[in-house]
């Protein structure tokens, strides 16, 4: 993975969402999320870089998971002819379904499109 990829996803995200200050990016300690570009990005968003001790597996849980429910629910269902068209089952799974559906103990059983909803909800009455 080139750093450039991160770059991209970063930014991507910050067009999606708008203000992204203060959001938190946790990574493990590949090189790619080490380097200049990907750190300037981050700072440039005046994002927070988190990123996981070194042996510490338990960081990874999370996002191993998350690839294990992707493979199982996207990538194992059927062949994908071209890689536009597994980008797009992969993203359609992740907004409908991953983001939609899935209900979080850590939220307090509700999904993190409702989690959402609710803290952006008490931000705005607080303000």
């Amino acid at each position: 993975m080139k750093p450039r990829l991160v770059v991209n996803a970063v930014n991507n995200a910050a067009a999606l969402r708008g203000d992204v200050a203060g959001c938190v990016i946790h990574s493990d300690r590949g090189s790619q999320f080490r380097s200049r570009k990907v750190r300037r990005t981050i700072s440039r968003h005046r994002m927070v870089g988190s990123m996981g001790r070194v042996g510490a597996a338990g960081d990874n849980a999370a996002m191993e998971s998350f690839f294990s429910l992707l493979q199982k629910n996207v990538l194992d269902r059927r062949s994908w002819a071209t890689r536009d068209e597994l980008r797009i089952a992969i993203v359609t799974w992740i907004k409908r379904t991953y983001h939609r559906r899935r209900r979080q103990a850590g939220l307090g059983r509700v999904t993190p499109v409702e989690f959402e909803s609710m803290m952006n909800t008490s931000l705005a009455l607080a303000a």
